[in-house]
């Protein structure tokens, strides 16, 4: 069921699933042995270790925009991931089978409102993950927002691009991201989002003003984790991890909910007038209220 899930969704998003080597315009899932992670002993010796392999599956990416900030997509019944979740749930499973979506919604501080979201899956019956993981991930979807806020970390790397950004964000930058920036939570039986106000620190702001000048040139390596504080939680095991790569602006899909509940793809005309900064006169509004 949850394969049926992954699937659907993967083809589906206006930017293709490709192999993490070559993914130029695509997202792709990278090894995750490329972000370091607190070992088992780091509370004594502060070492970090490469990553084991992710507590969840990889199930989708969208590259999209809005005439106002996107938010919420989860809660948006017309939206591609919240359906295929929803027509996944239609069937009679047992609890056992039911899949859980994880959503993680960046939002870009831009004039054209993008949104980078990545979708991971988790399956109640998944051998995968321990006692421990369970509980952790339970701790987080069922606490509260300081609880959350105090261990979402994020880890973000630039594997390919121009120095000047290389630079700006560091060799593999770390951050408590509920702490940085502000962070919205839209929990569900079936899914939780986070929606991150990247353009909520003015540091990260620039930062991305300054990304998104060469995203046409830049491979992004970022993850997702819950922090380990104690030492029974060691060692760190990331959530999902993800890699986008060389993105066009003009494959963004403008977020609106229209009658299939898909998101709109501009075609070539449509792509080549903005190239020229033209419009075709049609206004497009995202989906969803912000608060």
């Amino acid at each position: 069921m949850v394969y049926d899930l992954i699937e659907k969704v993967k083809k589906g998003g206006s930017v293709p699933f490709l192999k993490s080597e070559k993914c130029s315009n695509g997202w792709a899932t990278p090894s995750p042995d490329i972000f370091e992670v607190r070992g088992c002993d780091y509370f004594s010796t502060k070492s970090k270790i490469p990553s084991a392999d992710y507590l969840l599956k990889p199930l989708g990416f969208d590259w999209i925009k809005g005439s106002s900030k996107v938010c919420e997509i989860m809660n948006n019944p017309n939206s591609r991931v919240r359906k295929a979740l929803d027509n996944q749930l239609s069937d009679e499973l047992s609890d056992d089978e039911q899949p859980f979506v994880w959503g993680f919604n960046l939002q870009l501080p831009s004039r054209d409102n993008y949104s980078l979201v990545a979708y991971y899956v988790a399956a109640a019956d998944d051998p995968k993950l321990t006692a421990e993981d369970r509980s952790m991930m339970d701790r987080f979807v069922k606490g509260d927002d300081g609880f959350r806020n105090s261990r979402l970390k994020f880890i973000a790397n630039v594997a390919n691009g121009p120095w000047i950004v290389r630079k700006a964000v560091g060799d593999q930058a770390i951050c408590l991201i509920g702490q940085a920036v502000s962070c919205n939570y839209v929990i569900s039986n079936h899914f939780i989002e986070v929606d991150i106000d990247v353009g909520a620190s003015m540091v990260a702001n620039a930062i991305v003003h300054l990304a998104l000048g060469y995203v046409t040139r830049l491979t992004f390596d970022m993850a997702f984790l819950i922090e380990s504080q104690t030492e029974p939680e060691l060692p760190e095991r990331i959530l999902g991890g993800l890699r986008f790569s060389d993105l066009s602006l003009a494959s963004a899909a403008i977020y609106v909910a229209d009658d299939s509940g898909n998101l709109v793809t501009p075609s070539f005309s449509q792509r080549l007038r903005r190239s020229f900064g033209l419009s075709n006169g049609n206004s497009t509004t995202a989906h969803g209220p912000c608060e």
